[in-house]
């Protein structure tokens, strides 16, 4: 990248969050830790992707996780705000989330075609773009790419823990604005929405929910895009309507009713997958649209989600 366009995103996100986003970057400590804390420490020492990808082929279930990583689902969930304006009562608002499209290209045709048949008002995609967390970012941007012109107009994204700062230019240029601890209005005549993005709580922890919470009346209707759902104590006390996040896959290997394994972020129980509430704040937690490390899925279905607010 030039030189100016780090310039432009220290302007957007400030001096002290690029510097600390890009010092992590610079050090490869992402792809050490590609999930951050926890049992995914291991991956330092053990290639546990390999590994979980054999023992599922030596198991005879390597045909019906790969069906299941490409049987994407279209899940509704409706909501009643207190906040929402008349204007947007029965606006549908769709989330996408954890697409990793360069873990297999076969599921960005089956993602444009769901979202191409699904109508809805405005979109959002809250993070993970990418699988890997080094090298080149170019070929998920295309794919990105393909998804996108399928998408609303009004339309926006954040940052996840495997998305790299310098791909904002390219997501932006792919059509897909990213909020940067920004905010933005939709508008129906004298009604508003607002959608407040936070960048990357988990791993990075360059998000600034005081910041985008000062940007929006205080009387307006908020939807907070979080990645991980681990933020909700902190964001809570600042009256965001409705939170919408994803990051833990659900678990995405389970075992039978979908209990998770593995969770890649600390959160109790009814955080990892599915509705939540947590106070005034009520939440979101997708299961992820695409699969991370492995195209597979076990007894936690990949979905895109279409949201119905409701006064």
């Amino acid at each position: 990248m030039e030189n100016a366009d780090y310039e432009a995103l220290e302007r957007r996100i400030g001096r002290d969050h690029l510097s600390e986003r890009l010092l992590i970057q610079a050090g490869g400590t992402a792809k050490l830790l590609h999930q951050g804390e926890g049992v995914f420490q291991i991956e330092r020492y053990v290639p546990i992707d390999a590994l979980v990808t054999i023992g599922l082929r030596c198991s005879g279930l390597g045909g019906l996780v790969r069906r299941n990583f490409l049987g994407v689902g279209v899940v509704t969930q409706e909501w009643s705000l207190p906040h929402l304006p008349p204007a947007f009562d029965g606006f549908r608002l769709l989330q996408l989330t954890d697409l990793h499209l360069d873990l297999c290209t076969d599921l960005t045709p089956v993602i444009a075609e769901l979202v191409r048949s699904t109508p809805h008002d405005a979109a959002v995609v809250t993070g993970d773009y990418r699988n890997k967390t080094d090298g080149d970012y170019g070929p998920c941007m295309r794919e990105m790419a393909k998804i996108t012109g399928e998408l609303s107009p009004e339309r926006w994204g954040i940052l996840g823990n495997h998305d790299f700062i310098e791909m904002v230019p390219s997501l932006e240029h792919a059509g897909l604005p990213i909020l940067l601890n920004e905010v933005a209005a939709i508008r129906r005549g004298t009604d508003e929405l607002w959608i407040a993005g936070i960048d990357d709580p988990h791993f990075y922890k360059t998000h600034d929910l005081a910041k985008v919470r000062a940007a929006i009346p205080d009387a307006a209707c908020a939807i907070l895009l979080a990645h991980s759902p681990e933020v909700y104590p902190e964001a809570e006390p600042f009256g965001f309507d409705l939170q919408l996040s994803g990051h833990t896959h659900g678990g995405q290997l389970c075992l039978p009713g979908g209990r998770a394994v593995i969770v890649p972020c600390k959160v109790p129980k009814p955080f990892i997958r599915g509705r939540w509430s947590h106070g005034r704040l009520q939440g979101y937690t997708s299961p992820g649209t695409g699969s991370c490390a492995v195209p597979a899925r076990l007894f936690c279905p990949p979905e895109i989600t279409l949201h119905v607010l409701r006064k």
